[in-house]
């Protein structure tokens, strides 16, 4: 069964580069649609998620949003799968980005800057972006069953340009962090739901739901920025908006990092409110869900 994951992903990016995008898009499209149409475990969690940001949909709105946002999370997976062929310029061209210096302008001066995004939109494409200009950063990638497949995703986001460190199993992912912050580099985190019991129980959405504390500490003990980062699809393109950096006046850490983690909700949510349909959140985040046994 491994082996046949595995070797099923490595047809999807060889058959995903070499037909015509329109071939690969309509196929891709296809595969939303009867995944949606199964309404498996996933299709139904995600359908629970959305429900949360656009509570005034009644159940065929709310379906047929779910169906459009199946549709654009097998968008990403059909441009991750083409992105190795892209070149500089057609990165570039694919995507824009607003409020850029927000990133740059700290990296420039020595100062680490911690980039925090959620499931939206298509965050490998904003990587890829990133180190087009000129820029590495260092990432942490949950372990992925099997080995394999694991391995597989960290050869092809290295090929991007991007320093991947494994969540478990490799060095200590928080000390090699905070080096590289310590020495004014980029971190950019995936931070949206938390992967083990670590996180903070924060209001996202007006109900409880646990996020990772990770980002905001890592930036209080570097004395970094923490940027949050949103991704979206506005027609053909990606769209990357460099918020205003997340500040806390609180003295002691323990409460900054609360407040932090609140401020970070508080973005997600209201990115997952103005862009539902590309929240590609297919696992429980509220702590409702969580303890209904998902994780």
């Amino acid at each position: 069964m491994a082996a046949a994951t595995t070797a099923g992903y490595g047809a999807g990016w060889q058959v995903a580069q070499r037909l015509p995008e329109r071939a690969v898009a309509r196929g891709f499209d296809l595969m939303a649609d009867r995944a949606f149409a199964r309404e498996g475990r996933g299709v139904t969690q995600l359908r629970a998620n959305l429900a949360r940001a656009r509570p005034e949909l009644d159940d065929e709105g709310l379906s047929a949003l779910t169906h459009d946002a199946m549709r654009s999370y097998l968008r990403y997976w059909k441009e991750a799968f083409r992105l190795p062929r892209w070149s500089p310029t057609d990165l570039r061209a694919r995507l824009v980005a607003q409020n850029v210096e927000r990133m740059f302008d700290p990296l420039k001066s020595g100062q680490g800057v911690v980039a925090v995004l959620g499931h939206f939109g298509n965050w490998d494409h904003a990587g890829a972006w990133v180190t087009s200009q000129g820029t590495r950063f260092t990432t942490v990638a949950e372990r992925l069953q099997p080995e394999s497949l694991y391995d597989r995703f960290v050869e092809y986001r290295e090929s991007l340009g991007m320093e991947v460190l494994p969540l478990t199993g490799g060095p200590d992912v928080t000390q090699v962090l905070q080096e590289r912050l310590r020495a004014g580099g980029l971190v950019a985190l995936l931070a949206d739901r938390d992967l083990g019991d670590s996180g903070l129980e924060v209001n996202l959405l007006d109900e409880p739901a646990r996020l990772p504390a990770g980002p905001a500490l890592l930036a209080l003990r570097t004395n970094s920025v923490l940027l949050p980062v949103v991704s979206f699809y506005d027609r053909e393109h990606t769209r990357l908006d460099f918020r205003p950096p997340l500040t806390s006046s609180e003295p002691r850490v323990r409460d900054a990092v609360r407040d932090l983690t609140q401020q970070w909700a508080d973005v997600v949510g209201d990115t997952a409110r103005q862009h539902t349909r590309d929240w590609h959140m297919l696992q429980p985040v509220w702590s409702a869900d969580r303890n209904r046994g998902g994780r």
